[in-house]
């Protein structure tokens, strides 16, 4: 007999109810059956469960053990069945920074006005895919190398580069940096999910690299004076931190902004939340 979903819903109501026959109502079935059902997970386990009286129960040593594993299976079961039932009614877009920078909010409310029957959320993961690859998303929105042979992918914007300091730094004061100034400098990056690598300079006036995780690490590092960094602009929008002042380098190439989806099992709003992000950066071009 392999372990059932309803073994460890038995046992969690009859905890939470504090009897068989409370657990019986609360499931829907006959005291019997939840009997049953739980002395078979308690064979399936070869462990008992619970202690037994003629006045309550209670879970044994191991009983609390698998009751805390229990509750977390059928939360997670649960969870499927919500996720399965609400389909294609929600959008879930990755990000491993900054979501779409300036055009974050706009695009939150322009797509709430205009596919009201599709709830759009925002998810931040810290991988190289914004959560596509791992599953936590449908779209996800990048600006660094990805694989193509995996992914479909459709160009929406580009964004200008700055320069992430410390606000007492000397650099505070002026308006813009460039790129071999920079190259002087400490450089702090995020190898796995940031936009600057070393091929920004000639292979012989690289700055000195240090790496990091995450953006909290990044601009906390960066807060210290000792580093500076390079950040696509949707970072000075969405992270805006005192102690921290951003200037564009103004001869850095330029980022691309893609939106991500699985190659094979495209979220049917895929295309629409492409042609409305396509539309405000090109909007922010034309302006």
């Amino acid at each position: 007999m392999d372990m059932e979903l309803r073994h460890l819903r038995c046992l969690v109501a009859i905890v939470d109810t504090g009897s068989f026959t409370d657990a019986a109502l609360e499931l829907g079935t006959s005291q019997a059956a939840v009997s049953r059902n739980l002395a078979a997970l308690e064979r399936l386990l070869g462990v008992r469960l619970l202690h037994r009286t003629s006045r309550d129960v209670a879970p044994t040593t191991a009983g609390v053990q698998v009751l805390a594993r229990a509750r977390a299976v059928l939360a997670e079961a649960d969870n499927l069945v919500r996720e399965a039932g609400t389909g294609h009614s929600r959008l879930r877009l990755g990000h491993a920074w900054s979501a779409v920078g300036r055009h974050t909010a706009e695009f939150q409310r322009l797509w709430a006005a205009s596919h009201s029957d599709v709830d759009l959320h925002l998810v931040r993961t810290n991988s190289p895919t914004g959560g596509l690859a791992e599953g936590l998303c449908d779209l996800a929105v990048v600006r660094a190398a990805f694989d193509e042979r995996r992914f479909g992918s459709a160009l929406v914007g580009w964004e200008r580069r700055y320069c992430a300091m410390a606000s007492d730094d000397p650099w505070a004061r002026r308006r813009s940096i460039r790129l071999a100034e920079i190259a002087e400098r400490h450089v702090l990056i995020d190898r796995r999910t940031g936009t600057t690598t070393a091929e920004l300079w000639p292979e012989r006036a690289r700055p000195a690299l240090e790496h990091v995780n995450d953006i909290d690490d990044w601009l906390a590092g960066i807060a210290t004076g000792r580093s500076v960094g390079i950040t696509a602009e949707s970072t000075v929008t969405q992270y805006r931190r005192d102690g921290i002042a951003f200037h564009l380098v103004g001869d850095a190439p330029r980022v691309p902004v893609r939106v991500l989806w699985r190659r094979h099992d495209p979220h049917p709003a895929t295309f629409a939340a492409v042609a409305l992000l396509s539309e405000l950066y090109g909007e922010r071009r034309r302006s």
